[in-house]
C-alpha cells in the first residue's frame, strides 16, 4: 500500500478508539475499513470527492471529535463519513487540499462530473 499520511479509528465515548471502524488516507484515497469478524474495506479515490462538509455537534466537541461528511462521484459510496475523529477541521482542511491537488495533477475538472450519476435518454432506449 502507498505512505499513509493519515489514519484514525472512528471513537465512542470519552473520544476513545474502541471501535472496529479504522480510516487511512493515502495522496491518491481515502480507505475506511469496518468489522470484526467480517471485515468491508471501501475506497474512494480523492478525485472523486466532489464535496466536503464538517460537523461538530457539542457531544463531539466536548471531546475534541468531529465527523467530516463526503459527496463523492463514486457509484458505490456517493455519501461518506468519516465519523468522530480526532483532529477533524484539520484533517478536512488537508483532505481537501489533497483532493484539489489530485484533480489538477489528473486534469480532472467539474464539467467531467456534470450529470454524474443522470442516464442520458438514449443511453436509456438502447437498454
Amino acid at each position: 500500500m502507498a505512505d499513509v499520511v493519515w489514519k484514525d479509528r472512528k471513537r465512542i465515548i470519552f473520544g476513545l478508539p474502541w471501535t472496529f471502524t479504522r480510516y487511512s488516507m493515502t495522496q491518491e484515497k481515502l480507505i475506511i475499513d469496518t468489522g470484526f469478524i467480517s471485515r468491508k474495506e471501501d475506497e474512494i479515490r480523492l478525485y472523486r470527492i466532489l464535496d466536503i462538509s464538517l460537523y461538530r455537534p457539542i457531544s463531539q466537541r466536548i471531546w475534541g471529535l468531529g465527523t467530516i461528511r463526503l459527496h463523492t462521484a463514486d457509484r458505490s459510496a456517493p455519501e461518506v463519513e468519516i465519523k468522530r475523529i480526532k483532529r477533524a477541521k484539520e484533517i478536512k482542511e488537508m483532505l481537501s487540499e489533497m483532493v484539489e491537488r489530485e484533480r489538477d495533477e489528473k486534469r480532472i475538472t467539474a464539467r467531467e462530473f456534470m450529470g454524474f450519476g443522470e442516464m442520458d435518454e438514449d443511453e436509456d432506449r438502447n437498454d
